[in-house]
């Protein structure tokens, strides 16, 4: 009886971006965790450090073409913990709970519409556009939220029973089951020519995030959630002056006939 042979590569493959999953999921629950023991920035910290493992899972599946259909559950599953349950309990705990049953209620619905948005990415039968998530995307909602907490601490503001945090997690929560289309940034092609200008407006941006983490953050988190509104109304201005021109245009060209002149 030959002896089993075991394809090392296939294992490396696809235990890579399946690793940075569990180190994503790990990060989720510890900022769990920390919320529940009144740890609020260590545990913004934490979802922080989970987004960045769960964007390297997922260029990291591409690179070694280690897709499967197991990692993308995965990577949902551990997505609705690490942007979906720990960002809620997070601001429930350190915000919202002064409210009551809104503020839980509020909460929930922000973890429901985080779960209908993973499952609407997945049950997609095409892919969808690479420039362009259809609603936003739920690490960016996590992001939007924490970076509401290193606001908050660094400018020392009174966090709790905060109407600003209650209606903006309700925005969030619709944004993410809303049609709204926002960059994915999946198109940068960091081989080409354009590569150096895409490296330098990073390192600007770094720098001004740097300057001052907290406000800054909060910054750039609310141009990204305004620019998807945006760019829905600026695609739907064109489509409808396209769709005038097209219903001028045969009026036109019947009047051209009809006058010989």
């Amino acid at each position: 009886m030959k002896p089993k042979k075991f394809h090392s590569r296939e294992n490396v493959i696809y235990l890579l971006p399946n690793l940075f999953t569990m180190i994503n999921l790990f990060f989720g629950f510890y900022a769990i965790i920390s919320a529940l023991q009144d740890f609020y920035l260590r545990s913004a910290v934490a979802i922080l450090i989970a987004g960045i493992f769960d964007i390297l899972d997922g260029r990291i599946a591409r690179l070694t073409q280690g897709l499967s259909k197991f990692g993308k559950e995965l990577d949902s599953l551990s997505d609705l913990i690490s942007f979906g349950l720990a960002p809620a309990i997070l601001m429930y705990l350190w915000s919202l709970e002064s409210f009551g049953r809104i503020g839980w209620l509020i909460c929930f619905v922000f973890i429901a519409c985080g779960a209908l948005r993973l499952a609407r990415f997945n049950i997609k039968t095409s892919p969808a556009e690479k420039k362009y998530f259809e609603g936003l995307p739920i690490p960016m909602a996590a992001y939007a939220m924490i970076a509401t907490t290193f606001l908050y601490h660094e400018l020392m503001l009174d966090e709790y029973r905060s109407i600003f945090n209650l209606f903006m997690t309700v925005i969030l929560a619709f944004l993410m089951v809303s049609n709204i289309h926002y960059r994915s940034f999946k198109d940068f092609d960091l081989k080409g020519r354009r590569s150096f200008g895409i490296l330098v407006l990073i390192v600007l941006i770094m720098m001004v995030v740097a300057y001052n983490p907290g406000v800054m953050t909060f910054v750039v988190m609310m141009i990204y959630l305004v620019s998807g509104p945006l760019i829905h109304l600026f695609h739907r201005k064109k489509i409808f002056s396209g769709k005038r021109k097209t219903e001028d245009t045969p009026n036109l060209r019947l009047v051209d006939k009809q006058d010989p002149s």
